[in-house]
């Protein structure tokens, strides 16, 4: 059973880079008995969505407690934000007792982390993010605050984004006085990140360019945003970017279904690199890690958005960072893998320094 999950885990994270491409799969065969399993679309390979109005989630539907991991020590609780809404969170807090004193003395830098999935899948309570982010606190030592944000078609953006800017509230909130004890007691509103991969790397840049259009309370700033292979769109090819018309329009199509059409293709939501240079000033941080997988279809997207970013009129510090020869988010199935390895060495690289990484190169 194990075997199995894992299969159809890595099927989903290294097809992801080229989930917008169109498929000829064959429609699925319904479970119901009212919707006759007629199919309104096919998110190839997430979900389908029935003519009835009935949402069959392929993957990443599983979850897993919040607990003290054994090999980590990092301890995590679930908090409900908005029950009504929805909207939760699972904290994480490392082993004090193991920090080092440069990385833990004090209180500790704080990383809001927006998972991924394409917006239609995946939780803050998935294994594979609960595996993701017990590392990453333990590595970096901080304290991470993962989102759980409403999914698509259920909720169509602006939902998620909706979601993850009421939780980026709540935390700077309770890190002053709420009533939640591990951000008071440990939060470091000083060295705040947002961190996501995929489609929570897009949420990221989004939550980063609200932060600078409307500000944060009580004058937070964000310290940086680590867009890990980051999942942005746009009309025209930027470099190395298929041109392939059917693809190109099947990835429309897909970005439409995600916001009920709400944001076109060249929105700035969804392509930033559309954005005027005077435009990225409102980019609400003071540094940008972005990584990039060689084999990744939406690459060529996250590179041109280091170069728009490099080329604007933002005077903030980007580097890009690329693993060659793997596929979209390849660190989060490839766990133990030396890639693997290095690029989390570079996230925490990331968030622990205060001068920007030097940008790497694995060979393949």
């Amino acid at each position: 059973m194990a075997a199995s999950i894992s299969s159809a885990l890595l099927l989903l994270l290294n097809m992801a880079g080229a989930l917008l491409s169109p498929r000829a799969s064959p429609a699925p065969a319904s479970t119901g008995a009212d919707d006759g399993g007629d199919v309104e679309f096919l998110f190839f390979p997430f979900l389908v969505l029935y003519k009835s109005g009935r949402v069959e989630r392929f993957m990443g539907t599983d979850t897993v407690p919040a607990s003290t991991d054994p090999v980590t020590g990092v301890a995590s609780k679930d908090v409900v934000i908005d029950a009504g809404g929805g909207l939760a969170v699972r904290l994480y807090m490392p082993n004090l007792a193991n920090c080092t004193a440069v990385r833990c003395a004090g209180k500790l830098p704080v990383v809001v982390f927006y998972h991924g999935g394409g917006f239609v899948t995946e939780s803050a309570f998935s294994p594979t993010y609960q595996r993701y982010l017990n590392a990453l606190v333990s590595k970096a030592g901080v304290l991470a605050v993962s989102v759980d944000y409403r999914l698509a078609p259920e909720h169509p953006l602006p939902a998620g984004y909706d979601d993850a800017w009421v939780a980026l509230l709540w935390v700077l909130k309770n890190a002053r006085s709420g009533p939640e004890p591990w951000l008071s007691r440990h939060a470091d509103l000083t060295r705040l990140f947002l961190v996501g991969d995929s489609a929570g790397g897009n949420i990221a840049h989004n939550m980063a360019m609200r932060a600078g259009r409307d500000g944060l309370p009580g004058g937070a700033t964000i310290r940086g945003i680590a867009l890990l292979d980051p999942f942005f769109l746009g009309k025209r090819p930027v470099p190395s970017e298929t041109r392939d018309p059917e693809v190109r329009r099947a990835r429309n199509r897909t970005w439409s279904f995600v916001c009920a059409g709400r944001y076109g293709i060249d929105d700035p939501v969804i392509n930033p690199v559309a954005m005027a240079s005077e435009e990225w000033r409102r980019l609400g941080c003071a540094r940008v890690l972005v990584t990039v997988a060689g084999l990744d279809t939406l690459s060529a997207r996250g590179r041109a958005y280091v170069e728009a970013l490099r080329s604007s009129r933002w005077g903030g510090e980007v580097e890009l960072y690329e693993t060659a020869g793997e596929n979209h988010v390849y660190f989060l199935v490839k766990t133990d893998c030396e890639k693997a390895a290095k690029e989390m060495e570079a996230v925490v690289a990331f968030i622990n320094s205060d001068q920007v990484i030097t940008a790497s190169r694995m060979d393949a």
